[in-house]
């Protein structure tokens, strides 16, 4: 049998950088990031980066390969994941993909067109977005493209811009641009998903985010703004961060960025839920169930 490609997905707080490792530990393998906000150098206490301690010795790839000042693109980290994923089987060791930004992960799985920018387009939208604001535009995306707006975080100006101009450019939504799940790359990809009950969850997201603040989350957003955060089309954006900016411009007390923070985390688990509810290969791992005997299970059938 050639060595296993697992990837492990889900929403936000599930555990999946846990089982990440205990995976990797028990089928030999290495770690492949798929949160697109710990792609970023510095982003640490705000994305739940495990720490290199906590990594245990597993190689990670594809974390802290982008400054904060820069764009993050969907088809640089295709090619670098690929690459990753490619050179690990290589050597006979099982690759685990781990992450919630499901676009990510089907760029990595799944064939995707990229369509080519429309410079002068772009900049139209921009200055649409500029003197009308996001929630108009995505308020736009919505009607043109629901399936695409589900999947788009609203106050992320970067990508429903980007999402209008495909549109644009291809005369097509912008969601037939994405992957179907009837073209793969790596067919014999194990998908795993770790489910959890709204109930179960809630409480872990406030206690992830209060645990965030108490570790250092404000301190850590400062440093990044020396490094240039607040002129990074993406990494200023992330949960959490976007809060802390607020919160420091005077918009907002340190409470009630807490309060923002956990309603956004909230509101980003349901929008990850319908994405990746949408894909018939994932395999469910609910509550309650042995996940390291689930996948050995699976990967022995």
């Amino acid at each position: 049998m050639s060595a296993p490609l697992i990837i492990i997905c889900g929403a936000t707080a599930t555990g999946k950088s846990d089982l990440a490792l205990e995976v990797a530990e028990k089928f030999n393998g290495e770690i492949i990031n798929a949160d697109s906000m710990q792609l970023y150098k510095g982003m640490d206490i705000g994305t739940a980066k495990l720490s290199p301690a906590e990594r245990q010795g597993i190689p990670h790839h594809l974390l802290d390969i982008l400054k904060v000042d820069e764009a993050a693109s969907v088809a640089q980290y295709q090619a670098l994941a690929r690459t990753a994923v490619d050179e690990i089987r290589s050597k006979g060791k099982a690759a685990v993909i781990v992450g919630g930004t499901g676009l990510y992960i089907k760029a990595i799985i799944d064939e995707m067109n990229f369509p080519e920018t429309d410079p002068l387009l772009r900049r139209k939208l921009e200055e649409e977005a500029e003197l009308l604001g996001t929630a108009e535009l995505y308020s736009r995306l919505r009607l043109l493209d629901s399936e695409a707006a589900a999947a788009i975080e609203p106050a992320n100006t970067r990508r429903v811009i980007r999402a209008l101009e495909v549109i644009e450019v291809t005369g097509a939504p912008y969601s037939a641009n994405l992957p179907s799940d009837t073209s793969h790359r790596y067919p014999d990809a194990l998908h795993i998903g770790l489910a959890m009950d709204r109930a179960s969850l809630a409480p872990r997201i406030e206690s992830r985010v209060h645990r965030m603040f108490e570790n250092g989350l404000v301190d850590e957003v400062e440093s990044l703004i020396q490094d240039g955060l607040l002129t990074g089309p993406t990494a200023q954006r992330a949960i959490g961060y976007a809060q802390v900016i607020a919160m420091k411009n005077g918009e907002i007390t340190e409470d009630q960025a807490i309060a923002e923070t956990i309603v956004a985390t909230r509101q980003y688990v349901r929008r990850q839920e319908t994405w990746f509810k949408r894909d018939q290969r994932i395999q469910w791992i609910g509550e309650g169930q042995s996940r390291l005997a689930f996948i050995e299970q699976r990967l022995n059938s």
